[in-house]
């Protein structure tokens, strides 16, 4: 049964790692250096670090600040003009860099 239920998943987390543009996501992920630093490793302790975050734990986050389900107001109006796809991309970046 555990491995019918892994087959069965495989083909859902290939897809959407592989639908990750990280180039498009370094890209676009410009204005985040200016807090959480170019390489990703923040310069301040008030921001976090984001370098090697997972991906999908930096898309909650970006989500929530996106639709105002988590209040920030440095964050929110970066998250503001990200698309689904941009939110995709950039977390698929950060979680990239090791």
């Amino acid at each position: 049964m555990k491995n019918l239920l892994l087959t069965l998943l495989i083909p859902f987390v290939s897809l959407s790692v592989s639908a990750a543009d990280i180039e498009a996501g370094k890209a676009k992920s410009g204005l985040c250096a200016a807090c959480h630093g170019a390489d990703g490793i923040s310069f301040a302790p008030m921001y976090p670090n984001l370098k090697g975050q997972k991906a999908a734990y930096l898309e909650k986050q970006l989500r929530a600040f996106k639709d105002g389900s988590r209040q920030d107001p440095t964050m929110a109006p970066m998250a503001a003009p990200l698309s689904d796809e941009d939110i995709v991309n950039i977390s698929a970046y950060f979680e990239s860099l090791k």
